[in-house]
């Protein structure tokens, strides 16, 4: 049976990358792992961490299930215990979906600190499949002034291209929520909600 591993990375309980990534898991049919990374943060890697990348890539393992193998001194020991259940639900998973928002013109720190501790040198995670459910404050697609300022969506297609071998991702975008409470942008309070019924109609279909 296929698994979903389901992640949200957004500081705010009911926010809508949360409510689109929860709308996208309740049609999974198969298994199901749910982590929420602002709740229950991942640690920042640490020194011990860059030894286990060191030793994976200069031992040139490229086999998964063989990382554990880098883990030699009891401070080696210890990341790898924070790696290893991570690792093992992305390894098990057909599909990751991440709810996530963009903060600062990037994401999260929280999101950046699991893709961190799950990532070693020259890995493959093909052929699964990665979904991102998003909301943005402001507009940053295609033809706004503001698409080179997106360094959410970029960043994840690159990441999960070039250090997942992973290209079959699908985004679903939530544009202009802060129309919602910002004074200066209740004018396009229309375009944020024709955008955030375009991303639940996407991920109805």
């Amino acid at each position: 049976m296929s698994t979903l591993l389901h992640l949200d990375a957004s500081a705010r309980r009911a926010s809508l990358s949360r409510e689109l990534s929860a709308a996208w898991a309740r049609s999974w049919e198969g298994d199901y792992v749910y982590r929420d990374l602002a709740a229950d943060p991942v640690p920042h890697i640490g020194e011990a961490w860059t030894e286990l990348c060191d030793h994976v890539m200069a031992h040139e393992i490229t086999d998964i299930a063989r990382y554990g193998e880098a883990a030699i001194t009891p401070a080696q020991k210890e990341a790898w215990a924070i790696v290893e259940p991570l690792l093992d639900e992305v390894v098990r998973a057909d599909v990751v979906l991440i709810g996530t928002p963009m903060y600062n013109y990037s994401i999260p720190s929280a999101l950046k600190a699991w893709l961190d501790q799950i990532t070693f040198p020259r890995m493959s995670l093909a052929p699964r499949k990665f979904v991102v459910t998003s909301a943005r404050g402001g507009a940053y697609g295609p033809g706004t002034p503001k698409e080179p300022f997106d360094h959410q969506e970029r960043y994840l297609r690159d990441f999960f291209s070039g250090h997942f071998a992973v290209d079959d991702v699908t985004f679903v975008h939530a544009e202009l929520a802060n129309a919602r409470i910002d004074p200066l942008l209740a004018h396009r309070l229309a375009d944020h909600e024709a955008s955030l019924r375009a991303a639940r109609e996407q991920v109805n279909r």
